[in-house]
């Protein structure tokens, strides 16, 4: 797993980076922190910020912190949890047009005033850009708190998906400025640092993410499962976990497993996820079995009962579904960017198709197809390269930030 090197001059742009302070290094955490977390989406949603934001919960709260979860309503019937250590805060939220399972929060700058001024967090965390993400910045600075933010997903890349692609640079120059506005981002990716860098993106942070090997492993692969799916065992089982949506190339996606029936004809492709390109994909692979949204043990069942994970998206800032299928024993064939590119040892432990170069990727899903003794060595090695990527390590590295945070911006900070 890369370390995160982080210098003690981090919080200031232009100072000189003196010798660095490896992960290992991190002290005792002093006291108890009181965070507010402040995201348009969360747990039981399924996404990538959903649950990469869940993890960090129940991690947090494990090491003693006390959470406020400031979250957008998901449905009329939604109602907060109640857990010791971690309170939920629902505010008024509609769902995005054309696309009803994702809802976005509404401008709540005036209740957060009031909520953060009644009950002070020593600071925000903002997972998400959108109207409440942009109220909790503005709330926090106004009441003087620090704030930190996360970059989870490039929308100025999916623009381009959807018929305004010459929203592109507006939509980057907003993501610039809100990040801008905060103490630090943090970015899942060395590759993403640079890329938002040349953007002009300030004080961005290279924190990883985690995986859970204990639910995605080896061990959940399901015959009967397989066998519903009219794959015998030494059939090539070909699974696709996301959601289905224009921005994740589901075409290349469907050209890659025709060239693999065209080696090996019993190839089976199996689709999780749902999303407004649901007809589209079933009407481009009529034989694919779509199994809809999965989670828990149920999807991790999914994962192990396959053979290849084929991922042609190039919209991700890090991609969790690769290290799941990694762990869960798959042999994993993406572009060389985000999370792929930080896992995978090419033809070691996985396939890299250069970025953008759909022949490549379809020639190596042949490949796939044609050589069934390298999906078997590429399956040992992925699941042996995720062993280490422990969430418990990634909390530590979040809390030693803030921390950092805290005491830089105590000077300025009202007692």
């Amino acid at each position: 797993m890369r370390l995160l090197r982080i210098a003690p001059s981090m919080w200031r742009m232009n100072a000189p980076d003196p010798s660095p302070l490896l992960i290992e290094d991190f002290p005792h955490t002093p006291r108890s922190l009181r965070v507010a977390l402040v995201s348009e989406t969360y747990a039981p949603e399924v996404n990538g910020v959903a649950l990469t934001l869940e993890r960090m919960v129940h991690g947090l709260r494990a090491r003693g912190h006390d959470l406020q979860v400031v979250r957008s309503r998901q449905a009329g019937t939604d109602q907060p949890s109640a857990q010791a250590g971690l309170e939920q805060v629902l505010m008024r939220s509609l769902p995005i047009p054309n696309y009803p399972q994702v809802r976005f929060g509404l401008p709540a700058k005036s209740a957060l005033l009031r909520l953060w001024s009644l009950r002070r967090p020593d600071l925000v965390h903002i997972a998400t850009e959108g109207p409440l993400g942009w109220s909790a910045l503005q709330a926090a600075r106004k009441l003087k708190l620090p704030v930190s933010t996360d970059f989870h997903t490039n929308f100025h890349a999916y623009s381009r998906h959807y018929g305004v692609g010459w929203l592109q640079k507006p939509i980057a120059a907003y993501l610039r400025k809100f990040h801008n506005g905060a103490d630090c981002t943090l970015v899942p990716t060395a590759s993403l640092k640079a890329e938002l860098q040349a953007l002009g993106f300030e004080r961005l942070l290279v924190v990883g993410r985690g995986v859970d090997t204990q639910r995605f492993n080896p061990a959940q692969r399901n015959p009967a499962l397989r066998a519903a799916w009219g794959a015998a065992d030494d059939d090539c089982v070909v699974l696709f976990v996301s959601r289905l949506a224009a921005e994740k190339n589901l075409n290349l996606l469907a050209q890659a497993f025709a060239a693999m029936q065209q080696v090996q004809p019993r190839c089976k492709l199996v689709l999780v996820g749902d999303g407004p390109e649901r007809a589209h994909v079933q009407a481009l692979c009529p034989q694919a079995v779509v199994c809809g949204m999965r989670t828990g043990t149920d999807l991790a069942q999914h994962y192990a009962s396959a053979d290849v994970f084929l991922f042609p998206s190039q919209t991700e800032t890090y991609g969790n579904v690769i290290p799941e299928a990694m762990a869960s024993g798959l042999a994993v064939l993406a572009y060389d960017y985000a999370a792929p590119a930080e896992l995978i040892a090419h033809q070691q432990s996985g396939l890299l198709a250069p970025f953008g170069d759909s022949a490549r990727f379809i020639e190596q899903a042949r490949q796939l197809a044609a050589q069934p003794e390298l999906v078997q060595a590429l399956r040992r090695a992925a699941r042996a390269r995720t062993e280490a990527l422990d969430w418990g390590q990634i909390v530590q590295q979040t809390e030693y930030l803030w921390l950092q945070m805290l005491k830089e911006s105590a000077g300025t900070r009202p007692a």
